[in-house]
């Protein structure tokens, strides 16, 4: 069974979803998103949750397609509400990093200090 593919897939506001042939579409305040549905699982939409089930749960393929199709859904709904993010994460003794005016000066192991100008 699949863990992933149980979990209902919830749209926030403002994120709407509509199902046509063989793919989803899901539009949000970020644009338009679509993705093909393989045959072998089902998607339904009931309200603000989309639900994915397979179609033979006795079939390999159905099972593993079933965690995956819900897993690029609910990629599809983050990406339309909340978009792409990137983030910096430092662990460990011996770095350090400041922020001077644009620049971003980085202590990270070098015998020199790296500046990067820093993302807005």
């Amino acid at each position: 069974m699949s863990r992933i593919g149980k979990l209902p897939v919830v749209m926030p506001e403002k994120v709407e979803a509509r199902l046509r042939d063989n793919e989803i579409e899901v539009t949000g305040p970020l644009g338009t998103l679509t993705t093909p549905i393989h045959e072998l699982v089902t998607v339904q939409i009931e309200g603000t949750n989309i639900t994915v089930t397979p179609v033979d749960i006795e079939n390999p393929l159905s099972k593993a397609l079933w965690g995956t199709v819900r897993a690029n859904i609910n990629n599809l709904v983050k990406g339309v509400s909340e978009g792409f993010k990137k983030s910096l994460e430092i662990n460990g003794v011996g770095y350090k990093f400041e922020l001077q005016g644009e620049n971003l000066v980085l202590s990270i192991g070098f015998s020199h200090k790296v500046e990067v100008k820093a993302p807005v």
